[in-house]
C-alpha cells in the first residue's frame, strides 16, 4: 500500500507519515521500482498503534520506548500521564477563571486590563501585608471586581487579609452573594466556613439570610454556629434552636446569649426563647456548668418572664446555679430600675 493509500486509510497526513519514517518510528516494510513507501497491513497496524498512544498524550519518544522496548511497562506511565493532565487543567481553569474576572470588570481599554492583572498578581503575593495592602489601596482609578474579591477571600488563610477582604466584599452592595452561596455547597469546610463568614458580615438581604438558614443544617458545627449568630443579630427567628443548642455546649455561648437577647425584643420570638432555655434547663443530660450558661444567658432576655425565670433558679437545688441565679437578679433588678427611672433617677411618669 503506498503511502498516500495509507493517509486516506489512516487520517494521518503523508507529512506525519514521512515524519514517523525519519524518526524510525513506522518504517514501510518496502519500497516499490520508483523508491516510494510501500506498506504493508502490519505497518498499518503499528500507525494505528502511535496514533491511539498520541491520544493518550504520550511523546512519540515515549511511544517510541512503549512499542520497542519488552520491559517498558504503561502503570507508571499512565500515572505521570494523568498528574501531567490535572496539574496543565488546574493551569487552565485558573487561566479561565483570571479572564472571567477581566470580562466582569467591563475593561474599556487594554490600560483597564493591565490594572486588573496587576492587581491579581498583588492578591497573589506570597506576602500578606501585600496582598491586605492590596485590598485596602487597590490601583488608581480601579475597583477591585467582586469575583476578583470572592475567590480572594475563599482561599484567604491569613486572618488579617481575609478581614480586609470581608470588608472590601461588605462595601460592594452585596453583590458577592450570588458567588458566595455558591461556595457555601462546596465539599471543603474551610471554603464553607469562609463563605459563610463572609455572607455573614454582609448588608442584610433576602439572598444572605436566606442561604445563612440553609447553612443552619450544615454538618460543620463552625459553618451552623456562624450562620446562627448572624441569623440572630439580624433577628431571624429560625436560629433559635441553633443559638440555644450553642449555649447549652458551650460553642460562643457569650455571643450566642447576645444574639438571643437581640431576637427576645419580639415578644413572639422571646416565648419561643424563653421556652427552649427552660426545656434545656431541666433536661437529663444537663450538668452544672450547663445549667450556669443557660442561666447567664436569661439575662440578656427582654421581657418578664425571664427576671420570674432567674427568680425560681435562685432557689435552685445546684448551689452554684443558685448562686449565679441570685447575683443576676440584682443584675436585671438594677437595669429594669435604670429604665424606668427618670433623666434625674425619679420614677418615669407613665
Amino acid at each position: 500500500m503506498l503511502i498516500g493509500d495509507v493517509a486516506r486509510r489512516s487520517g494521518v497526513s503523508t507529512r506525519m507519515l514521512r515524519h514517523y519514517d525519519a524518526l524510525g518510528l513506522v518504517r514501510p516494510t518496502g519500497r516499490t521500482v520508483g523508491g516510494y513507501r510501500q506498506y504493508s497491513a502490519e505497518d498499518v497496524r503499528r500507525i494505528f498503534h502511535v496514533e491511539s498512544l498520541r491520544s493518550l498524550g504520550l511523546s512519540l519518544k515515549q511511544i517510541g520506548r512503549a512499542l520497542e522496548d519488552p520491559a517498558f511497562t504503561p502503570s507508571a506511565l499512565v500515572s505521570d500521564l494523568i498528574q501531567w493532565t490535572e496539574d496543565r487543567l488546574a493551569r487552565e481553569q485558573e487561566l479561565l477563571e483570571r479572564l472571567r474576572v477581566i470580562d466582569a470588570s467591563a475593561p474599556t481599554g487594554w490600560q483597564d486590563v493591565l490594572r486588573v492583572i496587576e492587581l491579581m498578581r498583588e492578591l497573589n503575593s506570597t506576602s500578606a501585608a501585600r496582598r491586605q495592602q492590596a485590598v485596602l489601596t487597590p490601583p488608581e482609578d480601579t475597583s477591585v471586581p467582586v469575583e476578583l474579591l470572592v475567590g480572594a477571600v475563599l482561599a484567604e488563610s491569613d486572618p488579617h487579609v481575609a478581614g480586609a477582604l470581608r470588608w472590601a466584599l461588605a462595601r460592594t452592595g452585596g453583590e458577592g452573594v450570588a458567588a458566595l452561596a455558591a461556595a457555601v455547597g462546596s465539599q471543603d469546610v474551610e471554603i464553607r466556613r469562609r463563605a459563610v463568614l463572609a455572607i455573614a458580615e454582609m448588608p442584610r438581604e433576602p439572598k444572605a439570610v436566606a442561604v445563612l438558614a440553609d447553612a443552619l443544617g450544615d454538618p460543620d458545627a463552625t459553618v451552623r454556629e456562624r450562620a446562627a449568630l448572624a441569623l440572630g443579630a439580624h433577628g431571624v427567628a429560625a436560629a433559635v434552636p441553633a443559638l440555644v443548642g450553642m449555649v447549652v455546649e458551650g460553642s460562643h455561648d457569650v455571643g450566642a446569649a447576645e444574639a438571643l437577647g437581640t431576637l427576645s425584643r419580639d415578644p413572639a420570638c422571646a416565648e419561643r426563647i424563653q421556652s427552649a432555655l427552660a426545656d434545656a434547663l431541666v433536661a437529663p443530660t444537663a450538668d452544672s456548668a450547663t445549667r450556669i450558661r443557660l442561666t447567664q444567658a436569661l439575662v440578656e432576655l427582654e421581657g418578664t418572664t425571664a427576671r420570674t425565670m432567674l427568680r425560681h433558679l435562685v432557689h435552685d437545688r445546684d448551689p452554684a446555679v443558685a448562686l449565679v441565679a441570685s447575683a443576676l437578679v440584682d443584675v436585671v433588678d438594677r437595669r429594669a430600675d435604670e429604665n424606668t427611672a427618670g433623666p434625674h433617677g425619679t420614677p418615669a411618669e407613665i
